[in-house]
């Protein structure tokens, strides 16, 4: 019997029925048991979060458990007010800076390193196995060799100086690994195309490449901020004697017995959710008008 007469009696009226016919039997014993190991990892994942956020809003009367008594934004007050919790707006500033540079450059250089690449020249792949080779190396230890190179070549141990150059060993990685992955699927027919119309090296890059790219060089600074404004490890040894925020709630873990560490907890998370939001908002804006130009051409 040849293909077509198979595929023409399983979709026959008679048949379709039988072989599309949905699997009316109970589920298998293994399905609840998967569902509850998959219940029980959200609640382990997010529980600890939402208590955190609940107790946030704790009378000042509460404590840092439950039960809670009343519902107030006091701690929230008390922690911009700067009585007891210690310097969380200069740990915001610094850290919200900080992020800011690094994300530059974690930008820049992870787009020259995808052009680099893209184009491929010797030792490549030793340089690509060098940069990749600090994700493996632990976190505080890497800022500890960091901050005492700085101190070698005489350079103060500061939040813009060698925090800056610990920072970098973890975001460029990523940030560099994003890239390759976006240069993977970019087509030389555009740049080429750009070329025989008299196009420049630079008219390229800025009118065909970036806007093709954009997406992508959004995503990697959304990696470069969010892996730089939650940094710990690499900045405690680094940062000098100013804090930044991590390690300004940190320190606060020390002396400070008050649900104004959850408020500080409270805040970040909704920081970070709204830079997500931004950098999430800004590719689907970008995708969108691409759509449109493709459709109006």
């Amino acid at each position: 019997m040849t293909t077509a007469a198979t595929v023409a009696r399983a979709t026959a009226p008679g048949r379709r029925s039988h072989a599309i016919a949905p699997h009316t039997r109970g589920r298998p014993w293994t399905f609840y048991v998967l569902l509850g190991l998959f219940v029980f990892y959200v609640m382990a994942l997010y529980g600890p979060m939402l208590c955190i956020y609940i107790l946030s809003f704790q009378d000042v009367r509460g404590g840092l458990v439950f039960p809670m008594k009343g519902l107030s934004l006091h701690w929230f007050v008390d922690l911009f007010t700067q009585v007891r919790t210690g310097d969380v707006k200069g740990g915001f500033d610094r850290s919200i800076s900080l992020a800011i540079l690094v994300t530059v450059i974690t930008v820049v250089v992870s787009f020259l390193a995808g052009l680099a690449f893209k184009r491929r020249f010797w030792g490549d792949t030793f340089v690509f196995y060098l940069m990749i080779g600090s994700l493996v190396a632990p976190g505080l230890v890497l800022g500890i060799g960091t901050g005492l190179l700085f101190t070698f070549l005489g350079v103060e141990a500061h939040w813009y100086t060698s925090a800056v150059g610990a920072q970098l060993s973890w975001t460029l990685p990523f940030g560099v690994l994003v890239m390759f992955a976006v240069m993977s699927r970019f087509d030389n027919a555009w740049e080429e195309a750009a070329y025989d119309l008299g196009a420049t090296r630079a008219q390229t890059i800025r009118l065909v490449v970036i806007p093709i790219l954009a997406p992508g060089i959004v995503a990697v600074a959304l990696f470069g901020f969010t892996l730089s404004y939650d940094e710990f490890a690499r900045t405690l040894q680094t940062a000098g004697s100013l804090n930044t925020l991590p390690l300004e709630i940190w320190s606060m873990t020390l002396n400070v017995t008050s649900p104004s560490l959850y408020a500080l907890g409270t805040v970040t998370t909704i920081i970070s959710f709204l830079i997500i939001g931004i950098c999430l908002g800004t590719i689907v804006l970008i995708q969108r008008r691409r759509a449109e130009r493709i459709a109006v051409h």
